[in-house]
């Protein structure tokens, strides 16, 4: 099976500077961009699982949905904040890489934006004519991330192992985590741990600030496994730490 972060024919890296590898950014990304991929997979699915008229399957579903646009937002916002200004500055010959790479956050930006109001309203109302419009909007949304999330991994994040400490990288991580509440972020690491392989799962646990590991191991795991259930009836509970 191909690796879904593999270049396609015509795409070419940034260019790579010399010099030792100064971080792991390209083994952490792939692994927050596999949630990110599976999120958005599953949620035109998710909205068409409501049924006209059920505003409790779609006011919980909503909510759900809403969380992964604020978690992809921010994770972005961070990006754009203290990764890309720094590669800018150190690498100008990726000048064209990273431009790119800013227009399509842009470009989502712009999809999650038209989202809000349309999935809101929704949430009160669960009409057919929403719930088609919604599902579709998402659908044009993974699109976009299905490009974005796999040529950044592939073009950009070589750069980023060469240019940036782990200091940096884990700044950038961490303003994602102190835009959220421990009780949110406990609630869906279990969603992210399970959408890696079992080994990234491992080395993503250590990177958790110690007392979010140990609130999702008194809680966080059940809150997983129910949220999990309510939002994919009938479905096995994919295995998680």
């Amino acid at each position: 099976m191909t690796d879904f972060f593999t270049m396609h024919p015509g795409e070419t890296a940034a260019p790579l500077p010399p010099g030792p590898v100064l971080c792991s950014g390209t083994a952490g990304m792939r692994r927050i961009h596999r949630f990110f991929l599976w999120a958005y997979g599953e949620a035109p699915g998710l909205v068409r699982s409501a049924a006209a008229g059920d505003i409790s399957r779609a006011a919980y579903v909503g909510e759900a949905l809403g969380n992964f646009d604020m978690v992809l937002h921010t994770h972005h916002e961070g990006e754009d904040l203290l990764m890309y200004p720094q590669l800018s500055e150190r690498a100008p010959g990726c000048a064209l890489h990273i431009g790119q790479m800013l227009a399509q956050h842009r470009q989502v930006t712009e999809r999650l934006e038209t989202i809000e109001p349309l999935r809101l309203r929704w949430m009160e109302t669960a009409d057919i004519a929403t719930r088609e419009e919604l599902a579709e909007l998402y659908a044009d949304l993974s699109a976009v991330l299905n490009v974005h999330l796999r040529r950044e991994v592939t073009e950009v994040m070589p750069v980023v192992d060469r240019l940036m400490t782990e200091k940096e990288l884990k700044a950038a991580a961490e303003h994602g985590i102190q835009q959220f509440d421990k009780k949110f972020l406990v609630g869906y690491l279990g969603m992210v741990l399970a959408t890696n392989p079992p080994a990234d799962r491992v080395e993503m646990f250590k990177d958790i600030p110690a007392p979010i590991r140990l609130a999702y191991r008194l809680v966080g795991r059940r809150m997983y496994r129910r949220q999990y259930s309510a939002l994919f009836p009938g479905r096995e509970v994919p295995a998680t730490l």
